[in-house]
């Protein structure tokens, strides 16, 4: 694609933002421009504002403040503020005193007149509701006796469009007859125009395949399982067999799941299609934050094309029937433009535009297609056949480049991306076969994915090669993990292809290399691991390894560690030179920890040993002295909790006189006053109570159960009056007197322990410690508070929502946890998204936020913290799903189309930015000139970008304006410059004749004739047709006027019908003419009175007439053809002949022939010929053979041996022949001699002669057989002979 242009730089730093202000109070805004002195201006609805009592401009620097006093309902509109070639538009809004208050939730906005967004949203959900469920049959294609059947075709029944809720599945179904068809049929699935479905089979996608041998019917199946919201679309099956071809379109429609209590705001801007009625557009992923252009805009485009084409039949009532006769089917289908031509014509700087403009979603696949069209080149002096534009291979596949040149010895060098390829092994194979060169590439991988270049001389031709890698599959999944805090986590699954590319996510956010200090990757063949070595609490989430055929999904749990305590350590009093024991048990044996004696950490000694063993830990302290009287403590390392205990040292006294002592508690709480004792919830309370008394008193905790009115309660018994402060009524005291537990009492000799493990909100209160004795009694009021962090707030509501920002309000917690709340921290999430983001760092102390800086289009949740000295709360529930969106800018280009007495024609473009739902219409009204009551032009919204305003009043001089609507609300107005007069405007008439009339009008018999002639007038003129000077009558020809056109319509033309037709316009006394000459032809009739005029050699003379009809235009020609009167094949000798004689030739001696002739003209060659009625024969001239003669050959030869004896060496006893080869003619006669002796006699000695080939045999031969042996060939011609040596040897 090319790279987009350089988005403008803005000459401000900082742009005004649109505001809503109460009635009565001022609006201010500021803006900031980059540099200083640079001129600045503000306007509203178009015209500049200036200084004075209503608005205030102040210039500081770079800073431009515009304020608006005194906010009224006049001042609410559009505002801008321009600075050199920048403009900035923003809105004022103004509320009503009742309200300015904070609206309660997202979806309490004003209400909304029948038709407008809320009740789209209404119905949209309705629809949401209603769509099947995962659970319900999702099958797309009926399979019971009603399904329906397609009569036409290969298919028996066509995949139907089907509905499906994310996670669902689905099955579209397919059935060809194959009761004819030899071989199976080829079925191939696409979504949308390219996209080969049979490459993505995997996790999600399915192909299946049967045959009935019963019904002989084909099923072919696609099954889409776990459905996610990016599948929606159109999709198409193809099939086809040795000769036919068949495919069907069907959509899919995928829908979100909505909760009971969820509400899903997207569905307020989904459209219906026109076909499905109540079928939604699916939107595309949450995360991405955007919606499915493509489709609102084809929908858009087809929606908008057939409501132009209503509108011109509602303007024209007097044409309904013509049109409902003529232009139905152009309203059932309309004529789709060649997108694809579309592109190749167009420079690649529009690449992008025409894909928006069209739908297109899949930019690469539509580069790689159009790189596949062919173009007009010029014809290439180098090559015959070039290279295809591009090749698709298969991993591990070999694909094989072809090329044929023109010269069979030129050069060739193969290139890849412009280096040159060198043989090497047999990855690269060059092939040279005459004209043909041949580049073979075996074991195709993804390094083979390159531009080839085929170079000639100075010529080159190239293609772009495709490696198509098969897709990696999830052959065994993750698993989810629970570990805990510190432990090592190891993900682990396995892939169907060693080595594959794969990529690990957390929570949707790819997991790079950059993080490897934290995780660990490892692979392992098939097999890849992710490593966390040690887990913290933020690693939990959803981790997913996504391969090209699939994802696994695994969840990690990270749990805090939680040490359960087994048993605690307990007080202990002890004597002098005891041992004391501390020992305590906890459930993690690895555990370590630190003993504390009064806070600090106790070192061991001789007399003080520590040990651990298992999960038992055990302080000793041998020989206890007083010194060891203190609080001692055990803290585990690693977590927050600590385990306390008291040791006592027990002096023995004795006392020979014995006293009493009334008994006292020693607190040092002057006056008897209540004290307040203040812990945190979760926390250990501990009150020791030191006490005194002979003999030892009795001690009695009760804690004071406090109900009813608060009135002034009296004072406690043995409290001062100071106490006067209780407001609260005293019913009951409950008595403490459990010594084991979390509330558990502890009492000794001289002190009293009250001791609570883990504080909650239920002990809080006020404990009464009395002491009693036979002397007396004492008692103390200790007031317990228990503070925690505040309960969570209730669900944020959501208000105000614009482009990129919303305001927040939130209520109070109804516990603050016994501390005031500081303030509040605010975070946001994506919907469906497990990612929070906090939106503050400071804490914020209102109950109200503006949040700003989010995607339109894109569904958030938010959620809040309340904090007070403690800490942060519980986070409150998540408030209503709800979506950005800024209200849309103003029209474009309106502009006044036409006007009559009584309405107005108005046309517009659509608004620059419509928002991330689209838009819901427009609104259009109108007001006197000087009067600034606008009044609706129709009623509710309306979606072409043109209107009739109808019903106005004649002489009126109107201004009119348009709005634009989304689901945010109304945007800025668009208002004609100058005010329009309601008056029916004179116009000369004026006919329009195209240029293709201006010339003799040719149409063959039969055909129709559909002449449009537009015009221009007004008012309405007169139209009037005549032919040859006289009206045209009769049903056979149609006048058809509109408004701006007239038509002459002949269904089935005829000879009769040409002739000069003149149209006349005419306006009062002012008129226009033109004249057509309409022609009708037809074919001629055939020649006549065809004659043999001469007939000599191989030659024939031909003569004919011309036709009698010439059918109403200019002869052609004539066709002579010929027919052998033994075959009476028809051949053609002459074409396009014009005279009316010839001479044929090249006849075949002693044949007989027919000759016929046809005539033409631009209709044709006539229906018949004109044929001769007796044959011509062609005669045979005489010849006479003479044989030749032939001179006779001598074949006769002189012998001749042609290889001659050999001289041999034999062993006696063993047969031995001799062998030579003579040739001679005749036949020479052979001799054999030895030493000059004929042997033609002896009987030892055989003679062969074969085919010219001579043979002795020497049976048994001696020693005495040794000699020179001869051989000698005689015949007429001469002799011949030769010799050799025979040496016979006796073996030793």
């Amino acid at each position: 694609m090319p790279e987009p242009g350089k988005k403008p730089v803005s000459a401000f730093s900082k742009k005004p933002r649109s505001v809503e202000v109460a009635a009565g109070s001022p609006a201010v805004f500021e803006a900031e421009t980059e540099r200083a002195g640079l001129k600045v201006r503000w306007q509203r609805a178009g015209s500049d504002i200036s200084a004075s009592n209503k608005y205030g401009l102040a210039a500081e620097g770079t800073r431009h403040t515009l304020t608006v006093r005194d906010v009224g309902p006049a001042d609410q509109g559009s505002y801008a503020v321009i600075a050199g070639s920048s403009k900035v538009k923003f809105d004022l809004k103004v509320l009503e005193a009742e309200k300015a208050e904070p609206v309660p939730g997202p979806a309490s906005a004003p209400a909304e007149a029948p038709g407008t967004p809320g009740e789209a949203l209404a119905s949209a959900t309705d629809v949401e509701g209603g769509s099947p469920s995962p659970e319900e049959s999702s099958s797309a294609t009926p399979d019971g006796p009603g399904a329906p059947e397609d009569p036409i075709g290969l298919f028996v029944m066509r995949p139907q469009d089907g509905e499906v809720t994310v996670g669902g599945s689905i099955t579209f179904s397919a059935r060809v007859a194959g009761a004819s068809l030899l071989k199976p049929p080829v079925v191939k699935w696409f979504k949308g125009k390219w996209v080969d479905l049979s490459s993505k089979v995997g996790q999600h996608l399915q192909l299946r395949d049967s045959y009935d041998r019963a019904s002989k019917v084909y099923l072919f199946e696609l099954h889409i399982i776990d459905a996610q919201a990016t599948f929606a679309g159109g999709y198409r099956c193809e099939v086809s067999t040795k000769d036919k071809f068949d495919s069907c379109n069907f959509n899919l429609t995928v829908h979100e799941v909505i909760g009971p209590g969820d509400l899903d705001l997207r569905s307020a801007f989904r459209r219906t299609s026109l076909a499905g009625g109540g079928r939604r557009i699916s939107d595309s992923h949450e995360d991405a934050g955007t919606l499915d252009f493509s489709s609102l805009l084809r929908k858009r485009s087809l929606y908008l094309s057939e409501l132009i084409s209503l509108s011109a039949i509602w303007d024209n009532p007097g044409l309904s029937g013509w049109t409902a006769g003529h232009r139905d089917s152009k309203l059932e289908a309309p004529a789709e433009e060649d997108v694809w031509e579309i592109l190749r014509r167009a420079p690649p700087s529009e690449y992008e535009r025409i894909a928006f403009q069209y739908g297109v979603t899949d930019l690469r696949g539509m580069l790689k297609r159009l790189k596949g069209i062919k173009r007009d080149e010029k014809k290439s002096t180098a090559f015959q056949k070039k290279l295809q534009p591009a090749y698709q291979v298969s991993k591990g596949h070999k694909i094989r480049l072809t090329v044929e040149l023109a010269d069979p010895d030129a050069e060739v060098k193969w290139l890849k991306n412009g280096q040159e390829i060198q043989m090497s092994g047999s990855k690269y194979i060059f092939e040279s076969i005459g004209a043909k060169r041949t580049l073979t590439i075996s074991q195709c991988s993804l390094a083979d994915d390159a531009a080839y270049q085929c170079v000639v001389g100075g010529e080159k031709c190239s293609t772009e090669l495709f490696v198509k890698e098969p897709p990696v599959l999830i052959t065994r999944p993750l698993e989810d993990q629970l570990v805990m805090v510190g432990q090592r986590v190891e993900f682990e699954c396995e892939v169907s292809e060693e080595g594959a590319q794969v990529k690990w996510l957390k929570d949707g956010v790819e997991l790079t290399r950059e993080e490897t200090f934290k995780y660990r990757f490892k692979k392992d063949g098939q097999r890849h691991h992710l490593i966390i070595n040690e887990a913290t609490l933020e690693d939990a989430g959803h981790y997913a390894l996504r391969t090209s055929g699939g994802q696994a999904l695994a969840e990690l749990i990270v749990q805090e560690k939680k040490l359960e305590v087994y048993q605690s350590i307990a007080d202990l009093t002890v004597g002098s030179k005891d041992q004391a024991v501390f020992k305590c048990e906890v459930s993690d044996e690895n555990v370590r920890g630190v003993w504390l004696k009064n806070g600090k950490e106790l070192v061991p000694d001789s007399r003080i040993k520590v040990s651990h063993i298992g999960r038992v830990h055990k302080l000793t302290i041998d020989d206890v002295t007083p010194a060891d009287e203190a609080d001692y403590s055990f803290v585990p390392e690693g977590f927050a909790c600590n385990l306390s205990a008291k040791l006592h040292f027990m002096e023995v006294k004795i006392d020979f006189v014995p006293r009493q002592e009334p008994p006292k508690i020693h607190l040092d709480c002057p006056g008897r006053t209540l004290d307040t004792i203040v812990v945190v919830a979760g926390n250990k309370l501990r009150l020791d109570v030191p006490i005194s008394g002979d003999p030892a008193p009795t001690v009695i905790w009760q804690k004071t159960i406090t109900k009813g009115s608060k009135v002034p309660a009296g004072p406690a018994p043995d409290v001062s009056g100071d106490a006067d402060a209780s407001d609260e009524w005293i019913f009951d005291r409950k008595l403490l007197c459990e010594t084991e537990g979390r509330v558990r009492v502890e009492t000794t000799k001289d002190r009293s322990v009250f001791t609570v493990e883990g504080a909650e909100k239920e002990d809080e209160g006020v404990y009464v410690v009395t002491v009693k004795n036979p002397v007396g009694e004492d008692q103390v009021n200790l007031t317990v508070k228990v503070i925690d962090v505040p309960d969570a707030p209730a669900a944020p509501r959501i208000s105000n929502v614009g482009e990129d920002y919303c305001t927040v309000q939130w209520e109070p917690p109804a516990y603050d946890g016994g501390q005031p709340v500081l303030g509040y921290i605010l975070e946001r999430k994506k919907k469906k998204s497990y990612r929070w983001m906090r939106l503050n760092f400071d804490l914020l102390r209102e109950l109200s936020h503006e949040a700003r800086r989010m995607i339109e289009g894109v569904v958030y949740e938010m959620r809040v913290y309340a904090v007070n000295a403690v800490g942060m709360s519980r986070p409150s529930p998540a408030s209503l799903p709800f979506m950005p969106i800024g209200p849309p800018s103003e029209p474009t280009h309106l502009a006044v189309e036409d006007v009559s007495d009584t309405t107005v024609s108005l046309k517009w473009r659509p608004p620059e930015r419509a928002g991330a739902g689209g838009l819901d219409g427009y609104s259009v009204e109108y007001c006197r000139e000087g009067c600034s009551e606008w009044v609706a032009a129709l009623q509710g919204l309306m979606e072409r970008t043109s209107v009739l305003v109808k019903d106005l009043p004649t002489g009126a001089r109107l201004l009119f304006r348009v709005r634009a609507h989304n689901v945010a609300g109304p945007g800025a107005p668009v208002t004609i410059k100058e005010p329009v007069t309601v008056q029916e405007i004179f116009q000369r008439p004026r006919l329009q004749l195209p240029r293709h009339l201006r010339q003799t009008i040719q149409r063959k018999v039969g055909e129709p004739v559909n002449l449009l002639i537009p015009f221009q007038g007004k008012p309405r003129p007169q139209v009037t047709w005549t032919k040859e000077g006289q009206p045209l009558a009769g049903e056979e020809v149609t006048i058809r006027n509109s408004l701006t056109d007239t038509i002459l319509f002949i269904r089935a033309a005829r000879r009769t019908h040409s002739g000069t037709y003149e149209v006349t316009l005419r306006i009062e006394n002012v008129e226009d003419k033109a004249t057509l000459v309409l022609q009708v032809v037809d074919k001629p009739s055939p020649p006549q009175d065809i004659q043999v005029i001469e007939a000599w050699g191989f030659n024939v003379a031909l003569e004919w007439k011309p036709p009698q009809d010439d059918g109403n235009t200019e002869l052609w020609g004539y066709t002579v053809q010929k027919a052998d009167k033994k075959t009476m094949e028809w051949f053609t000798v002459l074409e396009h002949y014009r005279r009316t004689h010839c001479v044929v030739s090249e006849l075949v001696i002693g044949n007989g022939y027919y000759f016929r002739v046809f005539s033409h003209n631009t209709v044709g060659p006539s229906d018949r010929a004109t044929t001769t009625k007796e044959p011509v024969f062609i005669p045979r001239p005489g010849i006479t053979y003479e044989r030749p003669t032939y001179k006779a050959l001598d074949f006769s030869e002189a012998p001749r041996f042609t290889r001659p004896l050999v001289n041999r060496s034999v062993i006696a006893g063993y047969n031995a022949t001799l062998c030579c080869a003579v040739r001679g003619t005749p036949k020479p006669k052979i001799s054999w001699f030895k030493n000059g002796l004929d042997l033609g006699k002896d009987a030892r000695f055989r003679m062969f002669s074969k085919q010219g080939v001579l043979t002795l045999e020497i049976r048994k031969p001696c020693p005495f057989d040794g000699g020179v042996y001869v051989c000698r060939a005689t015949n007429l011609q001469g002799e011949a002979q030769c010799e050799c040596r025979l040496e016979v040897r006796v073996p030793q």
